[in-house]
């Protein structure tokens, strides 16, 4: 890998993640700058450069990759693009920082991974969870033996249907031909990477994922079970249209001496720990700009000074389990 002074960005894709998750952290780190953002509409892409302040925009991918002065492409698309932009950006001798889900599956994923070990270029994912501080003084919290040996792992998430799964146009989550699934590869691939970060590897995985309410094309229910490779067990159920009295994100996790439990989305991060010895409530507000914890480590590795948790390897891990766990059953009418 080429060590640089100053990181340089290209960004593929500027929709609304980008608008304050993530590109803003590129520009507000210091010893990076984002040079050029591509957009397909002209217009939107030169309006974004604008309000940045990045001086370039452009609608040709090809003009970033050709861009001498840009070390790392950021591929802010849609999964079913992540592969094609990975691989030419690897060709183009560039770092890539992809959006998750990693890619539609896990072999595109590999196909991503090998391009990038032959062009010798980093390949990081934005899993951001493995960077923010809330998340890591969890980590701590577990692994310092507060609840002491964990032993299961539980993750639910009810969500009533939003406004856009009853009007599809435009949403590509629900496509799996676009997305590589549904909601639960947009949202329990945070949760799963998660806690790969926390428990390492997951070694057996299984489960069924089906269509019950016919709103989108997309597994609307997915169930399933895990194990880690560290002997901890664990189970998820995500459905996407319970109703709005019943919502409920969170995921719990039993030690031998007590429990936790928090939730994986929204500010602020709140961590409910009970054992013997009582009940505590930690709150944590997340940063404005979630990625940019992350992108400070992205940072750190392309310049020598540290390493970004988040790569290519363990993002296909979290894309491998979703495939396990989505064995899609087709339900019949009796």
């Amino acid at each position: 890998m080429r060590i640089v002074e100053k990181v340089i960005w290209g960004v593929i894709g500027a929709g609304n993640v980008c608008e304050v998750k993530s590109v803003p952290g590129m520009y507000k780190t210091p010893f990076s700058e984002v040079k050029m953002v591509m957009r397909r509409n002209a217009e939107k892409a030169a309006d974004f450069a604008r309000r940045h302040g990045i001086p370039n925009s452009t609608t040709d991918a090809d003009v970033i990759f050709n861009d001498s002065d840009i070390n790392i492409i950021y591929v802010g698309t849609p999964p079913d693009t992540h592969c094609e932009y990975t691989l030419r950006a690897a060709a183009a001798g560039k770092a890539v920082y992809v959006e998750k889900p990693m890619a539609n599956n896990a072999d595109e994923c590999k196909k991503m991974i090998d391009a990038c070990m032959r062009a010798e270029v980093p390949l990081f994912v934005a899993y951001y969870r493995r960077a923010l501080p809330g998340f890591n003084r969890l980590g701590e919290l577990i692994h310092s033996g507060k609840i002491g040996e964990v032993r299961f792992v539980e993750i639910e998430m009810w969500r009533a249907p939003r406004s856009y799964d009853l009007n599809t146009d435009g949403n590509w989550r629900v496509f799996p031909e676009i997305s590589g699934g549904g909601h639960f590869h947009d949202l329990a691939s945070h949760q799963l990477d998660y806690l790969d970060s926390l428990f390492g590897l997951v070694t057996q995985a299984k489960g069924i994922g089906v269509n019950q309410a016919g709103l989108y094309p997309a597994d609307d229910l997915v169930a399933g079970t895990f194990v880690f490779e560290n002997g901890v067990c664990g189970s998820g159920m995500w459905c996407f249209t319970a109703d709005k009295s019943s919502e409920k994100e969170t995921i719990t996790i039993l030690g031998s001496k007590g429990h936790l439990h928090f939730n994986t989305f929204g500010s602020p991060l709140e961590i409910h720990i009970t054992t013997s010895e009582g009940s505590e409530l930690i709150e944590i507000e997340h940063p404005d700009h979630i990625q940019q914890p992350l992108i400070q480590t992205v940072v750190n590795e392309l310049r020598g000074i540290g390493t970004c948790p988040s790569t290519g390897i363990t993002a296909a891990r979290t894309t491998g389990v979703m495939e396990k766990i989505t064995s899609r059953i087709e339900l019949t009418v009796r």
